[in-house]
């Protein structure tokens, strides 16, 4: 017993009280399991949180952020054409009158500067091919088109001083800007579309990997964009009549004085109207009003530039831009050269001048030797806003195109020219100041009938480009910029042949449509065929700077393994792009390729390796 005892104070000694310090280690590893319990709750996923309906939201924002591209570009455009094309048909009036410009700039001698300024206006343009991509590749798709807007509202600032150094110089850098500006609108527009494209279905593989899109999958947008482009666009004709209208109008002289010389109208005539009196104001504008209405103008220039800065987004990612001018200037130069061996575009170039031809044709040929000549200088501005209106209207016949083959929007404003053309050969007469109020309604029916073969041609043209070259986003700044030089060489043809007879410009007219058509056929027919067209490749990039995006060569995380994975990718798609090309040189080129790469080279000198 006595043993037993002592066992049991034995332990009762050892099972003494703990100390305090092991009972707050133990609280604090309870308080440690319950933060971190905490802190995984708090970082994980929640209850109320949806990642697939945040990824929703964010791209349904992207597509809408989107079409506001479109639209701001489309309204950008449509104010600065409205301002310098109501600027300049004011101008040359009031500068055709003797009396304007004997009193106002006696010996300034107006007209002189006058044919010069238009002479840079439409022969600069003429060189645009050499410039045009890379100023688009230096400035970036989005800035051209700002710079461009800017340089129109230099020419509109220049008219509050008129004077040989001010007018002419800003009229030759309009000719320079032209090409520029139209070829980054297009290529803007098309980007939008693919842009758009990549937002609805970012889901897919090729997206989300930046590959190149599936033939004809954004074929849709570019029908809807560029459609809306033209519908709100050729609204600058009616908008450009707004300076005669509500101010020039009211200081003409009566038709009876204005046409008093003039002895035919329409097909027989040579020249614009010859007869045509030189006085055509009864008094003339107070300057003070001039200048209101100038600042006015220019106050809508101003505005365009705001929109296409703050309104219109990149065409391109920051990555793309950089890729799209490291491939060389040199290479930049050449491409819209190359890029005339594609038989689809040299098929084309007879539909590209006829654009430019029908559009000069109906602002200053027909709506001047037919209309003025008619009804008198005081219904100019019925007949260009009536020519805007049916060209805004009838753009969005091209919607059909969703439904219909791409050929119908083309053929269909041949057609309704062509009709207009033989009728109009056949149409002359002679100018009768009370009974010119019956030929009115036939005028603006044809005028309007104009304008649908215009909608359809210019808009028919726009989406068949950007559905030709759709999967081809590195191309379409020299696809666009050959479209709008060929458009400028019409316009400086144009030019030239202002005093060629009538019916020798409509003659002109009716064999480059019908050549159009002809060579349209041939191309369809050819990709219904499926003849091989030749692309050039478009060189790798070659980058100069060694920040974490371009550590290609040099990446000494990137295993020997991996850069032979993808210089073997970069050779099957230069292998797929010569194919395109029709394989006239495929195979000696891929073997010249696949040896000049960087995998190559690195597999050749292990090789020689000891």
């Amino acid at each position: 017993m006595e043993a037993s005892d002592e066992e049991l104070v034995g332990v009762a000694d050892e099972l003494v009280e703990p100390p305090n310090g092991v009972i707050n280690e133990l609280l604090n590893v309870g308080q440690e399991d319950n933060m971190k319990g905490e802190v995984e709750e708090f970082l994980g996923p929640q209850a109320e949180y949806n990642e697939e309906e945040e990824e929703r939201k964010y791209y349904r924002r992207k597509r809408l952020g989107v079409i506001k591209n479109v639209l701001a570009a489309s309204v950008g455009a449509m104010i600065v054409y409205s301002v310098y094309m109501g600027l300049l048909q004011m101008q040359l009036i009031l500068h055709y009158d003797m009396t304007y410009r004997e009193v106002k700039y006696s010996n300034l001698g107006l007209e002189d500067i006058d044919r010069k300024m238009l002479m840079g206006i439409n022969v600069t343009p003429i060189i645009g091919l050499l410039y045009t991509p890379v100023l688009i590749r230096f400035l970036g798709t989005k800035w051209m088109m700002f710079l461009a807007s800017g340089i129109y509202a230099l020419f509109v600032s220049t008219n509050y001083w008129e004077r040989y150094y001010t007018l002419v110089p800003s009229a030759v850098a309009i000719g320079v800007a032209i090409v520029p500006f139209w070829a980054s609108l297009g290529n803007y527009i098309t980007r939008m579309a693919q842009q758009y494209y990549e937002y609805v279905n970012y889901k897919e593989e090729h997206v989300q990997e930046q590959k190149k899109l599936p033939k004809g999958a954004c074929h849709r947008y570019i029908i809807i964009f560029q459609s809306v482009f033209n519908i709100i666009f050729h609204l600058s004709f009616v908008f450009a009549q707004f300076p005669m209208l509500f101010v020039l109008n009211h200081y003409l002289n009566d038709n009876e004085h204005i046409l008093f010389n003039v002895k035919s109208c329409g097909a027989n005539i040579s020249g614009v109207i010859p007869g045509f009196n030189t006085t055509v104001l009864t008094n003339l504008p107070r300057s003070m009003l001039l200048i209101q209405l100038e600042s006015v103008l220019m106050g809508f220039a101003f505005l365009a530039m705001i929109i296409f800065l703050v309104l219109c987004g990149a065409a391109y990612r920051p990555t793309e831009e950089i890729d799209l001018r490291s491939i060389g200037w040199g290479n930049i130069f050449q491409l819209p050269f190359k890029h005339l061996r594609d038989y689809r575009l040299r098929l084309l170039c007879p539909f590209f001048i006829y654009s430019g031809f029908e559009v000069l044709f109906a602002v200053s040929g027909f709506s001047l030797s037919y209309g003025v000549c008619i009804l008198g200088l005081d219904k100019l501005w019925l007949l260009i806003l009536v020519y805007g209106l049916s060209c805004s209207v009838f753009s969005s016949l091209c919607l059909g195109l969703l439904r219909l083959p791409r050929w119908v929007c083309l053929m269909g404003g041949a057609a309704v020219h062509a009709v207009l053309l033989v009728a109009l050969l056949c149409f002359s007469l002679c100018p009768h100041p009370d009974k010119s109020s019956q030929y009115l309604s036939p005028l603006l029916v044809i005028i309007a009938l104009w304008g649908l073969g215009t909608a359809l041609n210019k808009t028919g043209v726009s989406i068949l480009l950007g559905m030709l070259y759709a999967e081809e986003k590195e191309r379409l700044d020299f696809v666009y910029t050959i479209y709008h030089w060929w458009q400028a060489i019409a316009i400086f043809i144009v030019y030239l042949w202002s005093n060629l007879p009538m019916r020798a410009k409509l003659s002109i007219l009716l064999a480059t449509l019908l050549l159009a058509c002809y060579c349209y056929w041939v191309m369809e027919r050819r990709l219904a065929s499926k003849v091989p067209f030749r692309l050039p490749r478009i060189p790798r990039p070659r980058h100069k700077v060694k920040g974490y995006r371009y550590l290609e060569e040099d990446n000494s995380d990137e295993s020997d393994t991996e850069s032979e994975e993808d210089d073997e990718e970069d050779g099957e798609q230069v292998a797929e792009e010569r194919g395109a090309e029709g394989g006239e040189e495929g195979g000696h080129d891929a073997e010249v390729q696949g040896a000049d790469s960087p995998g190559a080279r690195r597999r050749g000198a292990e090789g020689q390796r000891p």
